[in-house]
């Protein structure tokens, strides 16, 4: 699971200029019940894999001097691509250290969505403006990319304790201390 954004998400980009808003939904944990996928044969000792998606869409209209962009950026955990190898399951407790971090990799997509979110709620675009959403996007994605294999590196996949409730930690203050959205957002 080198590049944990694909196990946290692989993370599609849907451009579509159709009707939307700009939509978030909440945070959630994950169950053993996300996991619906089978393990790849050739898991190179994988336990597990959580694939997200985030789905970027806007709708641009033409203000005075600007462009209005509505924006949805959706994060979808993908269960029938998400595994855990139960064969490798010994205990309750080392199905809770496997849930656990594969919610830090579903954390990392969730906070990409966030800040996604935020980055374009403040931007004023301008005519040129596909590309000044996708180079927000690809900024942000390519941050979130590195911080999934940073993750991994640390934790050494979950089995450096110490390093895991490191990351615990800190994903918890982030998601806690999240500013919220404009009042034009829901």
């Amino acid at each position: 699971m080198r590049f944990k954004l694909l196990c946290a998400g692989t993370v599609s980009v849907l451009l579509l200029l159709a009707s939307a808003t700009l939509f978030a939904q909440p945070f959630r944990q994950l169950t053993a019940g996300d996991f619906q996928g089978y393990p790849r044969a050739n898991n190179r000792g994988v336990v597990a894999y959580t694939n997200c998606t985030i789905d970027f869409r806007f709708q641009a209209s033409r203000g005075d001097d600007e462009y209005r962009l509505h924006f949805t950026v959706r994060l979808n955990m993908n269960s029938d691509r998400s595994w855990i190898d139960r064969s490798r399951i010994i205990s309750q407790q080392s199905l809770a250290e496997i849930l656990k971090h594969e919610q830090g990799h579903y954390n990392i997509a969730y906070l990409e969505q966030q800040e996604v979110l935020r980055e374009v709620n403040r931007t004023r675009f301008s005519a040129n403006y596909q590309n000044e959403a996708m180079a927000i996007f690809n900024r942000i994605d390519a941050k979130y990319k590195q911080l999934n294999i940073d993750y991994d590196d640390d934790t050494e996949h979950s089995t450096n304790k110490q390093q895991q409730h490191s990351w615990d930690v800190h994903f918890a203050k982030r998601i806690a201390n999240m500013p919220p959205l404009s009042a034009s957002a829901y």
